[in-house]
């Protein structure tokens, strides 16, 4: 398998995306850690990826606590010696605000939890991705980050250009070490994140493949399979690189 003894740490993995990037990654041999806050769904995962045969821990602590991500990551690389693979997969939108009633309370909420657990994670791994085996870091941006979001998404938009940019920065940072960085830029994804628009208004969800090129919606399975691919050595000369995963959605129809 190609990511065999290969020591994985996926974050924000109790659901969605990041769940399916787990599955993908540890049916190719990975040790998979999962990461979430919500210790009751991370039990019940953890049951899943066991049952499916996959070497699998899970570590319930929030990403955008500078001292639980140090500490927890710390016991990790401990454990086991060494971090192959990390992905930065917690996120989210956190609400909308307009700038003129936004708090900073919220701007600063929405900037953690997408740009400061990407620093925080990537920053206490780093040890440990120096002992690993082609290790690489990739995290997880989106089509906000360049056309700035919708309607009080600003803030998450800039938030997600920001990760684009501390990947390219990371990728110069580590590329002596070896260690290599890149970015998935998911569009529009069948999943839990669009929740809200999916139930009061289904026809509006459904009506947005009308704007992908290849007239679907993403599914979880899509951006896994480029993630596990990017993980392993058949990415090995790909750095400092942003893949766009939404069916051509970035050009517009």
């Amino acid at each position: 398998m190609k990511l065999k003894d290969k020591i994985a740490l996926i974050t924000g993995a109790t659901g969605g995306i990041g769940f399916e990037v787990a599955k993908h990654i540890g049916k190719e041999g990975a040790t998979v850690i999962i990461n979430g806050i919500n210790n009751d769904e991370g039990a019940k995962r953890l049951a899943e990826l066991k049952d499916a045969g996959i070497n699998a821990e899970y570590m319930g602590f929030d990403v955008t606590n500078e001292d639980l991500v140090n500490e927890n990551v710390k016991a990790i690389g401990e454990k086991f010696g060494k971090i192959d693979v990390v992905v930065n997969n917690a996120g989210g939108l956190g609400g909308r605000s307009r700038f003129e009633e936004m708090t900073t309370e919220f701007y600063r909420n929405v900037m953690a939890l997408n740009l400061d657990s990407v620093f925080f994670v990537s920053r206490a791994a780093i040890p440990y991705l120096k002992k690993g085996t082609d290790p690489t870091i990739i995290n997880f941006t989106s089509n906000a980050g360049w056309n700035a979001g919708g309607p009080g998404a600003g803030i998450y938009g800039t938030s997600k250009a920001g990760v684009h940019t501390i990947t390219r920065a990371l990728a110069k940072d580590l590329a002596e070490y070896g260690i290599r960085v890149n970015a998935v830029s998911p569009g529009t994804i069948d999943t839990n994140f669009h929740i809200g628009i999916k139930s009061t208004k289904p026809e509006v969800f459904a009506s947005w493949k009308n704007n992908i090129m290849l007239g679907r919606l993403g599914q979880p399975e899509d951006v896994a399979s480029v993630v596990a691919f990017l993980a392993s050595a058949d990415a090995a000369f790909i750095t400092a690189e942003t893949i766009q995963i939404g069916g051509g959605q970035a050009l517009g129809i």
